[in-house]
């Protein structure tokens, strides 16, 4: 190869990195912008339930635990633990990201995106801001937030790939 192209080869993988980062920094962004809003309303209006349909309801809570809540009630050092083990985890979901060279890697920036937003407000806030409260009837499920959405359809979908992708290979 010569140098001009190796010049092209490096220019399409800064591209793509950029691209790549752009993907995240806008769900990131999303993110926080959704829960800003929610914040700066609760502290105007001083409500921090909204009924928005028969179904679906803002309610904010501050969840200093992991995953739908768990682990709420412990101590800093717990705490402190499970922030610093979500970042290792998302060190690990940034290589994936790079090492993986098909369409994967969109589902692992989507889970990277949601996760580097709860992950910036377990360390600015201490705790993590969830307000989309879901419900049927008197049945609610667990409060979440955007990034929490993001998160959820990355795992799903790169699930999902995992069983097609390998059932499509062995055949």
């Amino acid at each position: 190869m010569d140098v001009k192209g190796i010049h092209l080869l490096i220019k399409v993988k800064v591209y793509k990195f950029l691209l790549n980062l752009m993907f995240v920094f806008t769900l990131f962004c999303i993110d926080r912008f959704s829960k800003i809003y929610i914040i700066e309303l609760s502290e105007k209006t001083n409500v921090t339930e909204i009924y928005l349909t028969s179904f679906l309801n803002s309610y904010l809570v501050w969840n200093s635990g992991i995953a739908f809540g768990l682990f709420s009630l412990s101590n800093e050092l717990t705490y402190n633990f499970f922030t610093a083990l979500i970042a290792v985890i998302n060190l690990i979901i940034v290589y994936l990201a790079v090492v993986t060279k098909d369409f994967r890697r969109y589902f692992f920036l989507l889970i990277l995106g949601g996760s580097f937003g709860n992950l910036f407000d377990r360390l600015f806030y201490g705790s993590v801001p969830d307000f989309i409260d879901f419900h049927i009837g008197n049945f609610h499920w667990f409060i979440f937030n955007i990034a929490d959405i993001f998160i959820t359809v990355g795992v799903i979908c790169l699930i999902l790939a995992e069983l097609l992708y390998k059932k499509e290979v062995n055949e």
